[in-house]
């Protein structure tokens, strides 16, 4: 249901599974959570940010955390909740990003005494290197994507695309959510209590926030523009297919009119030359051809 571990310095770390926890009455009851911070852990579509309670000092971050299992068919991401209290670091946590928990008991087992916000800082710059290796593998399937589509377009490869251009946009939503954050934890009072150490932590945490913001935005702007590319692309392969419809829709009309002008039950000319028709045909040939080479010189323009 839980893990506690010791960081040092009367400091300790308590992670809560919440698939695990048979009532979500104990997160207030025995761990002394109030009603807000449960909702901020409970609530998937929870915006990353800091929640400082002046009163008792309690400090909740939520962050986002990829998700490293497709739930449909691209990334997305979703919040984790860090409570700092004076002596204790509370993470919430669920099967999602139990991957995140066992990373920090490895990066504590290497660490002999830690405080809370060395942890906590660690923790988040943990977060954000999680985010590299799905953003390189998305990347590579954007190549491999590019290629097929330049073979050929189909609609299973331009699904592929799009289902790329979405998981993107999620992911730099959350790494700019991520990096305001922390933006925002610098500008906070609370900032300068950190000790050197706190702060050299959290510069780096910062550092690869930012580089995770550079790096999926250049990602997503690139599939934008594919995506973009390849729109046009349709649309002016429709416009040559109407094209050519058109044409031949045109050059059969003027077949359907000389035949239908000649079918007539009425005097016409060369009702009385045995060979009439065939000089109907070479006269309809022939206007044929000298249509069909204007409009393909109008397409041609156009």
């Amino acid at each position: 249901m839980f893990l506690e571990k010791q960081l040092g310095n009367g400091c300790t770390w308590i992670d809560l599974d919440l698939d695990k926890l048979k009532k979500l009455e104990d997160l207030s009851e025995i761990y002394g959570l109030d009603k807000e911070t449960i909702e901020y852990a409970l609530d998937r579509n929870e915006r990353a940010h800091m929640d400082y309670h002046r009163e008792n000092g309690t400090v909740t971050f939520i962050y986002n955390v990829l998700n490293l299992k497709k739930d449909k068919a691209y990334y997305e991401a979703f919040p984790m909740t860090f409570i700092v209290e004076h002596h204790r670091l509370i993470t919430i946590s669920n099967t999602k990003n139990a991957y995140v928990i066992e990373q920090m008991t490895r990066y504590l087992e290497s660490h002999d005494t830690l405080s809370i916000y060395k942890f906590l800082f660690a923790s988040l710059e943990i977060i954000s290197n999680a985010y590299y290796p799905v953003i390189e593998q998305m990347d590579k399937s954007k190549d491999e994507v590019n290629g097929l589509l330049r073979q050929r377009t189909t609609k299973k490869n331009l699904f592929a695309l799009s289902d790329l251009e979405t998981g993107m946009v999620y992911l730099t939503a959350a790494a700019k959510q991520n990096r305001m954050l922390l933006e925002h934890i610098q500008g906070h009072a609370l900032y300068r209590s950190f000790n050197e150490i706190e702060r050299e932590q959290f510069d780096d945490a910062m550092i690869e926030a930012h580089q995770l913001v550079s790096m999926t935005d250049l990602i997503s702007q690139v599939l934008q523009q594919l995506s973009a590319s390849y729109n046009n692309i349709l649309n002016n392969n429709l416009n040559d297919n109407l094209t050519t419809l058109t044409i031949i829709s045109v050059l059969l009309a003027v077949l359907a009119v000389v035949t239908g002008f000649f079918g007539m039950n009425v005097p016409l000319p060369l009702t009385d030359e045995p060979h009439a028709w065939l000089y109907i045909s070479l006269a309809s040939a022939g206007l044929w051809i000298v249509l069909s080479l204007l409009l393909r010189k109008i397409a041609k323009k156009s």
